[in-house]
């Protein structure tokens, strides 16, 4: 372990986590809301969509709340079908209206069923101790009832070894917590040292230019291999350094 590299991981998480980040990050759309039903629909849904550009992440990630009311909880439980029929406008890249639609119905099942996605996320981890097994138990339950084929490419499988960037990133905003007040820290339940780094290209190139990642492919053996390096800097909260290895790869600063 460098001490190096810890202090310029110190030094990269100290310049991005910070309150001026979530304007421009999608994690802007969760914290229009202070409730915690709000904030996790909010949320899943931005990260979602977020691969592409960001600006327009965001922008697609406001415009699914103006759709939902600015209200999702109480839209995902009680929209009728004609308050559905809206969504079909709704266009990211290959997430389309339908996709959304099938999306908001597999969220009214979750939250029916389980009390919402944080109970079922916290009681899937108490029971399994892994949280690769609760992401794959959430998948499967999410598309338990009737659905397109299409939106399931839209929701990552890690039993298939891919990264599942935007679901790591989801439960990085809900589970993380510090001083900072950017990540929202809801489900206490779960503890930070089970989260898995939001792996994408920024951070794979970043984590590869520091030594902290050897595997070429950006999949889930990847995750757990930076992980793992960042784990031994911080074992209680290692996905904290996102902000150093995704800041940076944005900024091009390293």
């Amino acid at each position: 372990m460098s001490d190096d590299l810890r202090d310029l991981l110190e030094r990269l998480h100290d310049r991005y986590n910070r309150p001026e980040f979530i304007d421009d990050d999608p994690i802007s759309v969760p914290h229009r809301f202070s409730d915690r039903a709000d904030r996790e629909i909010a949320g899943f849904l931005a990260a979602t969509v977020a691969w592409g550009n960001r600006k327009a992440i965001v922008r697609s990630g406001h415009r699914m709340m103006g759709l939902m009311d600015h209200a999702p909880a109480d839209f995902v439980r009680h929209a009728s079908d004609r308050e559905l029929a809206q969504l079909d406008r709704f266009v990211h890249r290959t997430f389309h209206g339908g996709d959304l639609r099938d999306f908001v119905l597999a969220l009214r099942r979750m939250d029916a069923r389980f009390g919402g996605l944080g109970a079922f996320f916290e009681s899937r981890y108490e029971v399994a101790g892994s949280l690769p097994q609760a992401i794959a138990d959430f998948r499967r339950e999410f598309f338990a009832s009737d659905h397109a084929a299409r939106c399931e490419k839209h929701l990552s499988s890690i039993e298939k070894g891919v990264a599942c960037k935007r679901l790591c990133m989801f439960l990085r905003w809900m589970v993380r917590r510090d001083e900072r007040g950017v990540d929202f820290g809801e489900w206490r339940r779960i503890p930070m040292s089970a989260l898995f780094l939001p792996l994408d290209v920024h951070t794979g190139e970043t984590g590869r230019a520091l030594g902290l990642l050897t595997r070429r492919q950006n999949d889930w053996r990847a995750v757990e291999e930076i992980t793992a390096a960042l784990r031994e800097f911080d074992p209680a909260d290692p996905v904290r350094f996102d902000f150093a290895l995704f800041g940076v790869g944005i900024d091009r600063a390293l």
